[in-house]
């Protein structure tokens, strides 16, 4: 064998091959018309120099477009949301020399026949790839379903289906999540006998796979630890936000002593602003989710005690950066990338506001 240069071209390996350039860079793609005998010789050079194409350069020559599909709950600016398309969009900027491009679609995450409907459309216009936060997974399969026959790959966000498995999925351990938020909540607590859960809740539905799944860690904990604890409950209508001042007054009337509760929700601030607002004399301990700017003026106010965050931005960033890792460069994908459980308080917010996204 002649001795190789320092830098393998794809032309050394027609060489050692006997192949033309072509045929080796129809193997290196995985194109067809190239004989099988001619294949098993590329494919075994390759092998035996470890050779790793230079994907970059090749993806930019190919100059083919990548279209994603995002389907993501209805949401008002500024709620969480917002922050998952963000990340997104930052991604797509730093892929744009690829051809990369996106079209986001909504539907309501209190009726699942509206998640169908999104997905079918998302079906007609044939995707690259998909970005999703599943709804009840019945409704998901459907959709997830036909992706997989059509050989689209789909992230989730948000939260995970390990019965229906994604390429990859991006979001809190939610079971973890729950169990830990009831540790932090009762540190507060100590020995109450009762604490309070507060929902945003239509017609039975919750709404977000994450906020069902916390509640369950939330209640396995409280078993385990605090099972004479009595856990009391208010759903808030998610449609009637004109009734949530009310729906608490009535609440709180009925249950003075209550002076501990959470929400799964990105919504704490209903709560906090209400305690703010009506200046409840006994201190209530509320621990929330995400930080939206309601949410965190309300902690910095010591109305909420503890946010838990889970770095929406990362999720949007980091499901489109693996969509194009695996179409575009051909990576491997690591499957479930949980994100960190972090807690907040009013004396490390500020911190935490300030660094690197």
């Amino acid at each position: 064998m002649n001795k190789l240069p320092d830098r393998i071209r794809i032309k050394d390996i027609a060489r050692l091959a006997d192949v033309s350039v072509g045929t080796v860079d129809r193997v290196i793609h995985g194109r067809s018309g190239v004989s099988e005998s001619s294949r098993k010789r590329v494919e075994e050079i390759l092998k035996q120099l470890d050779y790793q194409p230079n994907m970059y350069a090749s993806a930019l020559a190919s100059n083919k477009k990548y279209s994603f599909a995002c389907l993501l709950p209805q949401h008002l600016k500024g709620e969480y949301w917002t922050a998952v398309e963000t990340g997104i969009s930052e991604a797509l900027a730093n892929y744009s020399d690829f051809n990369t491009s996106a079209n986001i679609s909504y539907y309501d995450p209190y009726d699942y026949h509206s998640f169908v409907d999104a997905g079918n459309a998302i079906l007609k216009a044939e995707p690259d790839g998909v970005l999703l936060a599943p709804t009840a997974p019945q409704y998901t399969k459907r959709l997830t379903d036909e992706l997989t026959a059509q050989n689209i790959p789909y992230i989730y966000i948000d939260s995970y289906i390990k019965e229906l498995p994604p390429l990859a999925f991006f979001g809190q351990h939610s079971h973890q999540s729950g169990y830990f938020a009831a540790r932090m909540l009762m540190l507060l607590a100590d020995n109450e006998k009762e604490i309070v859960i507060f929902r945003k809740i239509n017609e039975g539905i919750v709404g977000s796979n994450q906020q069902e799944n916390r509640e369950i860690g939330f209640r396995r904990y409280m078993r385990e630890h605090h099972p004479a604890c009595h856990i009391l409950e208010l759903d808030l209508h998610a449609k009637r936000p004109s009734e949530d001042n009310s729906m608490l007054d009535d609440f709180f009337g009925k249950h003075p002593k209550v002076c501990n509760g959470i929400t799964f929700n990105s919504k704490a601030y209903i709560i906090g602003e209400y305690l703010q607002n009506r200046k409840v004399k006994t201190p209530f301990n509320l621990v929330g989710y995400d930080l939206l700017e309601r949410n965190v003026a309300c902690l910095k106010q010591n109305n909420i005690a503890f946010l838990i965050a889970q770095q929406p931005e990362l999720q949007g960033l980091n499901g489109i950066k693996a969509l194009c890792d695996h179409l575009i460069f051909k990576k491997e994908i690591n499957g479930v990338n949980y994100m960190p459980i972090d807690l907040l308080t009013v004396e490390t917010i500020d911190f935490y506001l300030k660094l690197p996204r």
